[in-house]
């Protein structure tokens, strides 16, 4: 929580506001405590969003939506004012947190959990399609656990499934992963209480294995899966494997009614306590994933009990915490004023607190991690204008030009620091090798400036493992740090599919993790935005290198008619990063083609022959390296001159080399900078060359940032932080400034949706051109 900001109102209606909790899609929420001293969640609207013609109207609806729902597993609506001058609302607050978070930091729940937590989200749909409504979200991120059960929070999308003006086909609305197959090939008007039973099972699924039903990765693929594939096996808890799969048949009119799922979920639930009253004395109760062969727990209707304890006691934590600020004043302070807070006229780059868009529409929960407003995939097709960049700077003084004194020594007097062990898990002999031997070496130089600073309350101890770029010996490796009680926390995996083979095991243990050079979107963050808890992907979505791709054909190339190619070999990312790029060009006036190469062997005179057949003047290529120089050296064969654009799959020497005279003047978007060229990192630039007698490689910089922002998030009130669970959850409540870029998670969007940038090749080599929205251009 953050203490209120100057310019935020002292009260709104008859609440008196304590705290702020953060800022989500529509608006400021506040901590708030009513005249009877309870506590509520109270959010403001943006007055951008009451300005609109409408809005007030819709705002009226979702309130009348809220107070017609009535289950003790709803979150209620306490009050509302529609037609003040900044609009807000009331609800309960809850200071549990989301099913997302519980699972990402605890892991699965065990089967008796999961079939109370399925009876009272039945319960609750059936209120909410009793009212004639239909969600649309349910979601584990909307589901709020209390000790005495869950709360269904989030109607700022349920609408009446006859409201066809607002269900409008070719629009999807939802979280992919979590919504019906309907809802992925938006079927607006055929989209009813069934698919809230769809959606139901997914989190059950989820919520009992930690697996979603129908995979992780980019949104595109999770869609078609849900539309054309069964759910995945291992998604499924096996005693509720049947139950489930009925709940996610593709067709609606197959799934089970909310009653019989209610009924069927209660009978086994009580069936399995009675079995576990009759265990044999001795025999340890199941706390672990769900499909362990024992589980025990409370029959469903018990109430307090249903959750395991670690939760239990996080949320009676989190419910002290809050008791004691409804007592006192709060006390206000100046800080950057807020473009959402209720009077500002902070321009829209000041930097604020955010809590995810998925947790205000009608409660707010837990506290949210400092962050400023950036790039997010919902907002992307702005970007052909600009997309809310933050520059890189500071980090000028380094500590081997200037210190005094012995790397590590503490002051006179002081007690000796703690080591904090930070593993470093890279590809350091494989097909990675030369990224992630760049990481180490740029990770080694951060961790020895930090031990080298007198005041700093602990060193770290920089211990490197080497995958080999192999995922099983990536998964084996994560198994074994984990077991490692004295590791605190780990920088890397270097690649994606090594990332995905140690995930799991990094997950399990809610291991602290940051990675500089993966893009693996696990869960769709495109809608639902939650990575597990405990990764700190700091590399930008490469789906979002989009936004300079537009850039530079607008404001530089001025291209007229773009032609641009799908890569198959590098999956649905290059898919996805085209179709953003269409829609984009085509809202600025802009003609383009799209077309796709398979995977295998691409014909590149056709392909440059087709190119010049559609008039184009301008093209973007997603493939790799090699497939690249392919492309390139056609192109110049078959004369085309105009604008030509590739990604950061294809940045290197092997594209130079590849491609010779034909690579001059591509352009190339990456998520990493030159740091002998950018002022902020050239001291990094200079010392690594003369530690390492080489310049830096790919992400060297972006790692020693890394590791100087982990160190942050193991600080706390100038003590070092050394429990795991509490670093991970500080990777998202702190903010470090470093040679590279500003290091920040922004709810709803990640870390670094901004950390992008141009070069182009010039006499042989890659010359850099800055950030992408302020690249200078000769």
């Amino acid at each position: 929580m953050e203490p209120l900001r100057t310019g935020d109102p002292s009260r709104l209606g008859r609440y008196r506001l304590l705290r702020r909790l953060g800022v989500g899609g529509m608006g400021v929420v506040f901590l708030a405590r009513a005249p009877g001293g309870a506590i509520a969640a109270v959010k403001t609207v943006r007055s951008s969003y009451a300005q609109e013609p409408g809005f007030r109207a819709r705002f009226r609806r979702e309130v009348a939506v809220a107070r017609q729902v009535d289950s003790p597993w709803v979150v209620p609506l306490l009050d509302a004012d529609a037609d003040a001058e900044t609009p807000w609302l009331a609800t309960s607050y809850v200071p549990g947190p989301s099913l997302s978070e519980t699972v990402d930091t605890f892991g699965p729940l065990a089967l008796t959990s999961v079939r109370t937590l399925g009876v009272r989200l039945a319960e609750a749909l059936e209120a909410v399609h009793a009212a004639g409504l239909v969600h649309r979200d349910v979601k584990p991120g909307n589901i709020l656990l209390a000790p005495d059960g869950p709360r269904l929070i989030d109607f700022g999308i349920a609408r009446a499934p006859e409201a066809t003006a607002l269900t409008s086909s070719g629009v999807i609305v939802g979280s992919p992963g979590f919504l019906s197959p309907e809802q992925a090939r938006a079927l607006g008007g055929e989209i009813g209480p069934p698919s809230d039973v769809f959606s139901l099972g997914c989190v059950l699924a989820f919520a009992g294995t930690g697996v979603r039903p129908f995979g992780g990765g980019g949104a595109p693929g999770v869609l078609l899966r849900t539309v054309y594939e069964d759910p995945d096996p291992d998604a499924l808890p096996d005693a509720l494997a049947p139950l489930l799969k009925d709940c996610l048949h593709k067709d609606p009119s197959h799934r089970p009614a909310l009653p019989r799922l209610r009924e069927a979920l209660a009978g086994r639930a009580s069936e399995q306590a009675g079995a576990d009253e009759g265990a044999e004395a001795g025999e340890a109760p199941g706390t672990g994933p769900a499909g362990s062969a024992r589980d025990t727990g409370p029959a469903v209707g018990s109430g307090s009990g249903w959750l395991p304890e670690p939760v239990t006691r996080l949320i009676n934590d989190r419910a002290a915490a809050v008791l004691t600020l409804g007592a006192v004043e709060p006390t206000q302070v100046s800080a950057p004023a807020d473009p959402a807070a209720p009077g500002s006229s902070a321009s829209p780059g000041s930097s604020a607190p955010q809590v995810s868009p998925d947790a205000v529409t009608l409660t707010a929960v837990t506290a949210a991690p400092p962050a400023a407003p950036g790039v997010s995939r919902r907002r992307f097709m702005v970007l052909g204008s600009t997309a809310g960049v933050v520059a890189a700077g500071g980090g000028g003084a380094w500590w081997w030009s200037t210190r005094s004194g012995t790397p590590g020594t503490p002051s006179s007097g002081a007690s000796p620091r703690p080591d904090l062990v930070v593993a470093f898990h890279g590809d350091l002999t494989g097909p990675g090798k030369a990224d992630g031997n760049a990481q180490l070496n740029g990770a080694r130089l951060a961790v020895e400036q930090i031990d080298a600073e007198k005041d700093h309350p602990f060193r770290f101890r920089l211990v490197p493992h080497d995958d080999g770029g192999d995922p099983a010996r990536a998964d084996a490796l994560a198994q074994r740090l984990t077991r490692d009680a004295g590791v605190r926390a780990v920088l890397g995996p270097t690649g994606d599919a090594c990332f995905l083979g140690a995930e799991a095991a990094y997950t399990k243990a809610a291991m602290p993790v940051v990675t500089v050079s993966v893009d693996v979107d696990l869960d769709g963050r495109s809608f639902g935005y939650d990575q597990f808890r405990s990764h700190a992907a700091l590399h930008v979505e490469r789906s979002l290198l989009a936004a300079p791709c537009v850039r530079w054909l607008s404001n530089h190339a001025d291209a007229r008619k773009v032609f641009l190619v799908d890569d198959r070999a590098q999956g649905d990312i290059a898919w996805t990063l085209c179709d953003l790029t269409q829609r984009a060009l085509r809202r600025a006036g802009r003609d383009s083609v799209l077309t796709s190469v398979p995977a295998g062997r691409i014909d590149y005179a056709s392909l440059a022959a087709r190119v010049r057949s559609a008039h184009a003047d301008a093209v973007v290529f997603t493939g790799d390296a090699a497939r690249a120089a392919g492309f390139a050296t056609a192109l110049r064969g078959s004369g085309f001159t105009g604008t030509r654009m590739a990604t950061e799959q294809a940045f290197g020497p092997a594209f130079l080399s590849a491609a010779g005279a034909a690579a001059t003047g591509w352009v190339f978007v990456t998520s990493f900078v030159d740091p002998a060229v950018r002022p902020a990192a050239r001291a990094f630039a200079a010392a690594y060359r003369r530690r390492f007698g080489a310049a830096p490689g790919r992400y060297a910089a972006e790692a020693y940032d890394a590791v100087r922002f982990l160190a942050a998030a193991c600080t706390k009130d100038g003590a070092a932080v050394r429990e795991r669970g509490a670093i991970a959850r500080r990777l998202r409540e702190v903010a470090h400034t470093g040679i590279t870029r500003t290091v920040r998670y922004r709810a709803g969007q990640g870390f670094n949706n901004d950390a992008m940038f141009d070069y182009q090749v010039t006499d042989g080599r890659f010359r850099y051109l800055g950030q992408y929205e302020e690249a200078a251009v000769s």
